[in-house]
Order: structure tokens, then C-alpha cells, then sequence
């Protein structure tokens, strides 16, 4: 089932006012690069991240709803395969990383590495070429399975249905498996090998959390706004509004959860090795987005979404999951600023303890204008090409749910108005 004329008018003005803000973005993003690329490339690193993850997400819940099931993903399965489908273009954002990466890795400097007898230990994995094989072999395993899963749910042949279901569930476990391998170097790779003398297992796996919060996110957000235009998308009931906002509560909470775990350790060790991680993210007004993170990404959204009207009120349920994109994005900041920005000089070894010494809270903010170029350079190209894919593919999955079956409840368009 295609998308009626407005619908796909919709999608064509989000598509040319997404390229505009991308190419113009990107312009200013060359421009930023020039004049002040200390600032420029960890902010770009911060940016592809948090649009990465909304791929990547996407991707590992269309291969969950392919191991298991179920009409939440059908009302989604279109959305998150059009969003995994922006992985390609990810791959080829990467490169400002590449090209940026003896300001953003120390340990890609060898005088660097030639003076520090840790970084000598590292250097079997730690190194430019084995870093750059690596993220070759991430890309071609995400875009390989986004690609075969993609072209699979597109066949329109009802009498293969069942063989081409149990093909689409092996090929998901053994993606998803893959997917979360690459994920976790991708992660050591690219986050925390920013700060190379920092370790945490839980490291991957908090990103891995904080990926599904965005792209049930972006599911909700998406498919609301999809079924406004109930005679093209009319099976977002309030029960399958209702099971996703479940899923939103509960990947809140798994975030919410590893999070704490690997402060707790940490914490709770005391080891000179780890707790100046946390310490340089504790001063320097980096406490005021922690109080954020903890109150409004995990608190608030923990409080709403157990009452149930909230969760089948798709208004409610868009603003609570907008909230959270938005806390995302910090979170991602919060990960990877402050090995950067100058508000924290440290940490400053001295006999017994680790300790850092905070600049005032606007040198930081300050350091991280090019935040606002880079987020909505990557983001307009990202949703033009998201837009894209939607346009082209059917709303429906071709025979998941027939169009004469009725939802079992009101259908969300009618109350979305």
C-alpha cells in the first residue's frame, strides 16, 4: 500500500527542507573545520553519534520484530526499516572522523603513544589502520543486513510467505548478533578510546540501551504523525500505541539501569585508573546536565509513562518521546565532551588522589558552538533520506496485516488531530 497524494506531498517537503538545512549545514560544517577544528571535530563526533544511533536502533528493532513478533511492529516495521536504510549514509558521514582523527585520538599520534607506556600496550589494537579496517568491516555488516532484510520484506509473493518468515527470523538472529558485536567495538572505537587510559565493560552496552530509547522514540513520533493520515495508515490502535509506549518505558529503564551499574562500580572501587572519568564529568557544570540526565531522562519518563492513559494518548506519548530524543542528544554529549572542552584541566595527579580543577561554566558551553551546526547539518541529510525511503516503500508490510482486517480499538489518527 503506497501513501495517498498528501501524505506523500508531506514527505517531499520534509525531504527538500531536510537537503536545504543539510547542505547548507554542510557547508558551514567545512567552514567550522577550518576556522576552529579543535572544537569542530568533537562536536561532529558527538552529532554522527547521536544520528548513527537512530540507524542503528531502528535496525536491531526490525530485527527483533523479526525473531518474535507481534503487532507492534508491524504498525513500526516501515518506519524502522526506512530509518536502518540511512546507515549508508552514515558510512559515508564517517569520513570527517577519519580525516579529523589525530584531533580527536591521542593515541593516533605516535610522539603521543611513544611517550606513554600505556598507550605502547594498546597499540596492537589502538592504531590508525586496524581502526580504520575495523570501521569498514562495522559498516559492511549493519548496511549488508539493512540491505538483505530490506529487500526480503519487499516480496510481494503470498504463497513464499511462511519460508520467507522463517528466513527473515534466521537471518535476524544471526544479524542481531553481528549487529551487537560490531556495536560494542564501534563503541570502544569511536567513544571510549577518546580518553584511552579509561576501561568499562558496560561502556557498549549503555549505548546500546540509550540507541533503543531513541529509535522507539522515533518510532512513536513517526507513526503518530503517520496515522493523521488514517486512509493510508490506519492500524496504530491505541493497543499497539499502548505496547510501544511499554517498550519506550522499559528500554528507559535498561538505560536508566547499566548507567547507574557502571557508576556504582566504578564508584564503589575508588580505582585511580577509572573514577577521573566521572570526576572531569562532575564539575565544570557538567553536575547540571547530569541532574538533567537523571531527572528528565530517567525520572520524569519512569513517573509518566506507568499511567496508562499516557501511554494511549499519542499526544502524551509524542511529547514524552520528543523529551527523550532530546535527552539522547545530551547524553551523547556528556559522554564525549568532556575529553575535550577546556573547562576541565585535569586530571591533576597529586599524592594519594585525583582531583580536577573547573573553569567557569561558560568557557564550556562556548567550546561546543559548533554543536549547533553539526546536529542539524547531519540531521537534515539524515531525514531527507529517511523521508526518501518512506516515500518509496508501502506503510503496510505487503501481507503482515490485511487491509480488510479492522483494528480491535480506535485507530490513533482520529484522537492524533
Amino acid at each position: 500500500m503506497k501513501p495517498d497524494p498528501q501524505f506523500q506531498a508531506s514527505l517531499a517537503r520534509v525531504q527538500r527542507l531536510g537537503l536545504m538545512v543539510g547542505v547548507v549545514g554542510a557547508a558551514l560544517c567545512v567552514g567550522a573545520a577550518f576556522i576552529a577544528p579543535s572544537q569542530f571535530f568533537p562536536a561532529y563526533l558527538v552529532a554522527f553519534l547521536f544520528w548513527l544511533g537512530l540507524s542503528l536502533g531502528a535496525m536491531a528493532l526490525s530485527m527483533v520484530h523479526h525473531l518474535s513478533g507481534g503487532g507492534w511492529g508491524v504498525a513500526i516495521r516501515r518506519i524502522v526499516e526506512s530509518a536502518a536504510s540511512t546507515t549508508i549514509l552514515m558510512a559515508v558521514l564517517f569520513v570527517p572522523i577519519v580525516i579529523g582523527m589525530p584531533l580527536l585520538y591521542v593515541w593516533s599520534l605516535p610522539d603521543v603513544v611513544a611517550g606513554d607506556p600505556i598507550l605502547q600496550r594498546k597499540i596492537h589494537y589502538l592504531n590508525v589502520n586496524d581502526f580504520l579496517i575495523r570501521a569498514v568491516i562495522y559498516f559492511v555488516i549493519w548496511i549488508g543486513f539493512t540491505l538483505l532484510l530490506n529487500s526480503l520484506t519487499n516480496s510481494p509473493d503470498p504463497a513464499v510467505q511462511q519460508r520467507r518468515r522463517r528466513m527473515l527470523g534466521t537471518i535476524s538472529g544471526i544479524g542481531l548478533l553481528l549487529w551487537g558485536m560490531a556495536l560494542t567495538f564501534a563503541t570502544v572505537d569511536w567513544g571510549m578510546s577518546l580518553e584511552p587510559h579509561w576501561f568499562s565493560s558496560m561502556y557498549p552496552v549503555i549505548f546500546m540501551g540509550g540507541q533503543a530509547v531513541s529509535a522507539f522514540a522515533l518510532s512513536v513520533i513517526t507513526a503518530v504523525l503517520l496515522a493523521r493520515y488514517s486512509g493510508s495508515f490506519n492500524i496504530l490502535s491505541t493497543s499497539r500505541l499502548h505496547d510501544l509506549g511499554n517498550f519506550l518505558l522499559a528500554f528507559v529503564m535498561f538505560w536508566s539501569y547499566v548507567s547507574f551499574m557502571q557508576f556504582l562500580i566504578i564508584w564503589s572501587a575508588n580505582l585511580p585508573e577509572e573514577t577521573p572519568w566521572y570526576l572531569a564529568r562532575s564539575v565544570g557544570g557538567w553536575q547540571v546536565l547530569v541532574g538533567l540526565l537523571m531527572i528528565v531522562h530517567f525520572l520524569l519518563p519512569f513517573l509518566v509513562l506507568l499511567a496508562r492513559q499516557v501511554k494511549r494518548h499519542p499526544r502524551r506519548l509524542v511529547a514524552v518521546a520528543v523529551l527523550l530524543l532530546v535527552m539522547r542528544l545530551f547524553d551523547i554529549t556528556w559522554h564525549i565532551m568532556p575529553a575535550f572542552v577546556p573547562s576541565l584541566i585535569g586530571p591533576i595527579e597529586e599524592p594519594g588522589f585525583h582531583t580536577v580543577r573547573p573553569a567557569p561554566i561558560g568557557t564550556s558551553v562556548l567550546a561546543m558552538w559548533p554543536l549547533l551546526i553539526t546536529i542539524p547539518a547531519i540531521g537534515g541529510l539524515w531525514l531527507a533520506l529517511f523521508a526518501q525511503r518512506l516515500s518509496v516503500r508501502g506503510l503496510i508490510p505487503v501481507h503482515e496485516f490485511p487491509e480488510h482486517e479492522e483494528p480491535r480499538h480506535e485507530v490513533v489518527g482520529h484522537a492524533a488531530h
